[in-house]
């Protein structure tokens, strides 16, 4: 997400009411800027995408919530010494959080384990279940210029058991509050490390909490909202579709789809076509990448045991999959085994992606040479199947976060030529071409850029102790993602 001070300001449009107002304090707004801290909600290609995507929404005024989990530390504090990095644990809510507001009366129970028993013919209960409480937090999406906020609910586990006395008592002082932290662990630390089976298992925990605590607050939404309607609530889930699209935000989310199903069936009493019909016009499925290794996979085992509901509900959902596939293609059991939901090449595994693809209506890449990998390589049996559903939605960040905050001098400069609209419509930069051969407008591009060069040069100086010259080339490389891990951020 990044800080939200600056963007806030900018935003609302009182920066520099802001600014002047520290000033004759006697106040460097900057120096106030820096003292906050960054949400530590990952800062990966998905997370990135996903805060512009909050940001964009609310500044075209649509109504909108995204939706994550809130990690008391973030992936890492970096550190360079000697040229190498130094990870350390980034406790970025340790003196809270300004932004925030705490929503207790919308508390919901997520539960894990348990078993599934079916107490009459086609209708089946998950009993027995281990519940931890999500907590929801509030923060302010504010559009620009346009008295628009949305909002970002951010989920924090909280156990229901909070300390066992008796524990206490005896002397034994771990085990009186290790319930209570077993349940806390789902959102204390952002990327697990996922190399050993409990990191495994804390991962799909985190992915399943994410899920469970969203879709329940959006039909919570959904029933208590009016839509012209004279009812306290709405129990007719008809329209649902036509008022609630869920995106997922590549594989991780892709437990929304069974989840949904479980709710609608288990909870609200609806019929498995029913329910299928709303899940599928409902959700939408976003592919960040066409590396098999960053398409999850979950192990059966794992989820029978954590998730066993919920392994039913994808068994049910892929053998009518299949269905359909050999109606299409009668007597190709290669592709049946190729577009089959369970891969069962030695350890049998449920294949997120595809989960993903069956279950939404639309499937995007991320640009259009992506798209078309995804169609002709990565998914192409599925685009083969259903073409319909293959789309491309080219990514954008936002430029008031990127241009407008982040490079003030270079933004004036643009607004000098060609007016502030740019700013809530990128393509208007196209108008600074006509600019490329004008001395005075070069002139001023370069001023700003070597008035970067050398604030850069200071901070290196101040920071590191590194003495650069700043008449000479930069050439820079930033890393923001640590190696092998996988975007945290995930939106539903």
């Amino acid at each position: 997400m990044g800080r939200s001070l600056q963007n806030t300001m900018i935003n609302v449009g009182i920066e520099s009411a802001c600014d002047e107002a520290m000033y004759q304090l006697g106040l460097d707004i900057e120096e106030l800027e820096e003292m906050e801290e960054d949400a530590g909600l990952g800062n990966g290609g998905l997370g990135r995408l996903a805060a512009c995507f909050l940001d964009s929404m609310a500044t075209l005024g649509m109504a909108a919530y995204g939706y994550g989990i809130r990690y008391e530390y973030g992936i890492f504090a970096q550190r360079i010494e000697n040229g190498e990095q130094k990870e350390e644990p980034d406790d970025w809510l340790r003196f809270g959080c300004p932004w925030e507001k705490a929503r207790p009366e919308y508390l919901l129970p997520v539960s894990f384990y348990g078993r599934v028993e079916e107490p009459e013919a086609g209708v089946k209960k998950w009993v027995d279940t281990q519940v931890v409480l999500a907590m929801p937090y509030d923060n302010p999406i504010p559009g620009y210029g346009n008295n628009v906020v949305n909002t970002l609910r951010l989920w924090s586990a909280k156990s229901p058991i909070n300390f066992n006395l008796k524990f206490f008592n005896d002397g034994d002082y771990i085990q009186a509050v290790l319930d209570r932290n077993l349940a806390e662990n789902i959102s204390r630390v952002l990327y697990p490390n996922d190399n050993f089976f409990e990191g495994k298992e804390l991962r799909l925990k985190q992915e399943y909490f994410l899920c469970s605590a969203s879709l329940q607050d959006i039909i919570r939404r959904f029933k208590a909202s009016k839509f012209g309607s004279r009812a306290t609530t709405r129990t007719d889930f008809q329209l649902f579709s036509q008022k609630v699209a869920i995106q997922l935000n590549d594989t991780h989310p892709s437990l929304a789809i069974p989840e949904l199903m479980r709710l609608l069936m288990d909870t609200e009493g609806l019929s498995w076509e029913k329910a299928w019909e709303i899940t599928t016009e409902t959700c939408a499925y976003t592919n960040h990448t066409v590396l098999p290794e960053a398409l999850e996979r979950w192990e059966t085992s794992m989820l029978e045991n954590i998730l066993p509901r919920h392994l039913d509900i994808i068994y049910k959902i892929n053998f009518l999959h299949l269905q359909e596939v050999q109606k299409r293609y009668p007597d190709d059991v290669h592709r049946m085994r190729r577009m089959s939901l369970v891969e069962e090449d030695g350890v049998k595994r449920v294949n997120m992606a595809f989960l993903a693809i069956v279950g939404s209506h639309a499937v995007n890449g991320v640009a259009a040479l992506h798209s078309e990998i995804i169609k002709s390589d990565v998914f192409k049996d599925f685009y083969e199947m259903m073409p319909d559903k293959f789309q491309n939605k080219t990514n954008g960040i936002t430029p008031r976060r990127w241009l407008l905050l982040c490079n003030p001098s270079l933004s004036d400069v643009i607004a000098e030529k060609i007016g502030e609209e740019w700013i809530v419509h990128l393509d208007q930069l196209t108008q600074l071409k006509q600019y490329d051969s004008d001395p005075s407008f070069l002139r001023s591009v370069q001023t700003v850029k070597q008035e970067n060069k050398m604030k850069l040069a200071a901070y290196l100086q101040k920071e590191y102790g590194l003495t650069i010259n700043p008449a000479s080339m930069f050439d820079i490389h930033v890393g923001i993602e640590k190696v092998n891990s996988i975007d945290p951020w995930c939106k539903i």
